[in-house]
């Protein structure tokens, strides 16, 4: 279930993108399952078609998502591809802290870190 809260800073369509994403990756959105279209969720979630289409746009650039033209939008394969990345760089990273002697506490407050800039 998507919520939009009118109230948050956060705007509306990052607000969708968030919560599309965190389905898609927590699989309450399996992979091939189809996104209702974009006018219909625009009209389901009161907002701007354009709203949707720059969420959905968003999901498509990160991998997460994939528009089949006419047939729709579907959450992609390549999502999972996506974790699996993310698993070996985890493992990677984990490696490289062991070797350089930096412990667990802060190796976590470096990621914590890196994740609030959106930078790598």
């Amino acid at each position: 279930m998507i919520v939009i809260d009118t109230a948050s800073p956060m705007p509306p369509y990052e607000q969708l993108r968030a919560q599309l994403a965190r389905q898609i990756q927590d699989r309450s959105l399996a992979v091939g399952a189809r996104l209702p279209t974009i006018r219909r969720l625009a009209a389901d979630l009161g907002l701007a078609v354009n709203t949707v289409g720059r969420a959905y746009r968003a999901l498509e650039e990160a991998g997460l998502i994939e528009t089949r033209g006419r047939a729709g939008s579907f959450v992609s394969a390549s999502g999972e591809q996506a974790r699996e990345q993310a698993h070996r760089a985890a493992r990677e990273y984990a490696a490289l802290i062991a070797s350089v002697g930096i412990d667990r506490t802060e190796a976590v407050r470096i990621v914590e870190a890196a994740l609030a800039t959106g930078q790598p």
